[in-house]
């Protein structure tokens, strides 16, 4: 694992080099990287054994929920926003985060190499299309680098999502580089047709009960995916897993609160109050 996760950060950071050649390829603010170095420098002072996803996560909480932070410009960047977040931006930054730290890694470029290794399809960024659009094709991508581990094991994952993907090649009005780019639009119809057809198991929400074998499969700081049934799409959300007296809670970027929080209520309450939402995908970051 750990030469595996060589090759991807050698890749990432030929990558990295190559936009360095160009003109603000890469998009951050002073009060970012500072963040980034801070939490990575309090991070390297813990105990191997800290559970680092609900570190960094939690010294998320109260930072503005903002959509579309990475739809700044026209051509493709790597953008850093750690002061304002949506619930992918979320994810990706306390994922980069933490696969740092568990691989004892603790600068601004590491980071930098961690998040393009996250965002971009085998961790390369090559314009707008090489950017991982929808969660399925995440989940995938990452697993096959060797970042995650999806569980899918029955029970309690006991239905089956079967994918018809197609979204944003007929939404292209809704997304800022589409309109730009229209050459793009067939290259992310190929990709849906590519994750149109697979399946993957998901726990029901119906089923989403504090019982001992929930418990054991899923964990603190696990990445939680709610799928959907909104037509074209795979999953609505992400957050972060927490288990709690009353049961699972979901800590997110939340469109509703305006903010990163620890929702209040249970998943189970959460996910009853949208009709849509189907029930969740687990993703486990691995930490060696």
């Amino acid at each position: 694992m750990r030469n595996r996760w060589k090759s991807i950060i050698l890749g990432a950071v030929m990558s990295l080099m190559s936009l360095s050649a160009q003109s603000q390829t890469v998009h951050y603010e002073a009060a970012d990287s500072s963040f980034v170095c801070r939490m990575l420098s309090e991070a390297r002072q813990l105990p191997r054994t800290t559970n680092f996803v609900l570190f960094f996560a939690n010294e998320l909480k109260g930072r503005p929920y903002v959509a579309h932070t990475l739809e700044l410009f026209d051509e493709e960047r790597l953008i850093v926003n750690t002061r304002q977040l949506d619930c992918t931006t979320l994810v990706e930054t306390v994922t980069a985060l933490t696969l740092c730290a568990h691989r004892n890694l603790y600068t601004f470029r590491d980071f930098l190499n961690a998040l393009m290794s996250l965002r971009y399809r085998g961790g390369r960024l090559d314009g707008y299309p090489s950017r991982l659009h929808y969660f399925s094709d995440w989940i995938a991508d990452k697993t096959a680098m060797g970042l995650v581990e999806e569980q899918q094991q029955n029970p309690p994952f006991t239905a089956v999502q079967t994918l018809d993907i197609h979204y944003m090649s007929r939404h292209p009005q809704a997304y800022r580089a589409l309109q730009a780019h229209p050459e793009f639009v067939p290259l992310i119809a190929r990709q849906e047709r590519a994750l149109t057809g697979k399946q993957y198991r998901y726990l029901p929400k119906a089923e989403l009960q504090d019982t001992e074998l929930l418990r054991r499969t899923i964990r603190d700081g696990d990445i939680i995916a709610i799928t959907c049934s909104k037509p074209g799409l795979d999953i609505a959300h992400l957050g972060f897993a927490v288990w709690q007296a009353d049961g699972l809670h979901l800590l997110n970027a939340s469109m509703i609160h305006k903010r990163v929080v620890l929702e209040p209520m249970t998943l189970r309450q959460y996910l009853q109050k949208h009709p849509s939402h189907t029930g969740i995908r687990i993703v486990r970051i691995h930490n060696e």
